[in-house]
């Protein structure tokens, strides 16, 4: 999610509140200590500095979420990515790539994308 929020250079509130928003309230995170949170923007932001820092990003991804939760996760980016009404280029290029990444199903994944869209309509 933090990922999606940075990948265009401009974290908006929207995405900040949906992020805080799903830690809170989704069941999937009940266990997640929100102070953690911190840590893992400041992580995610040294990634994206490197040259491979997004491989290094997508391999963390991959070796921290079972792969059960590869939709959820993208669904939750899918979510980020939409909430502040645009999507940007660099947005939906993350997007393609988290897909490839956690070798998502096409149709899923369009479902998930529509699901988002469908909800953040203005």
């Amino acid at each position: 999610m933090i990922a999606v929020s940075a990948s265009d250079e401009d974290i908006r509130t929207a995405e900040l509140v949906k992020i805080e928003a799903a830690v809170q309230l989704l069941p999937i995170f009940s266990d997640y200590d929100p102070d953690r949170i911190t840590h893992v923007t400041q992580t995610v932001f040294d990634l994206l500095e490197q040259e491979d820092g997004l491989d290094a990003l997508f391999g963390l991804m991959r070796e921290g979420l079972p792969e059960r939760l590869f939709e959820t996760a993208y669904a939750l980016a899918c979510d980020v990515a939409a909430a502040d009404g645009t999507l940007g280029e660099t947005e939906l290029r993350l997007l393609e790539e988290i897909r490839y990444e956690l070798s998502l199903d096409r149709l899923h994944a369009a479902a998930i994308e529509r699901g988002a869209r469908a909800r953040h309509l203005k």
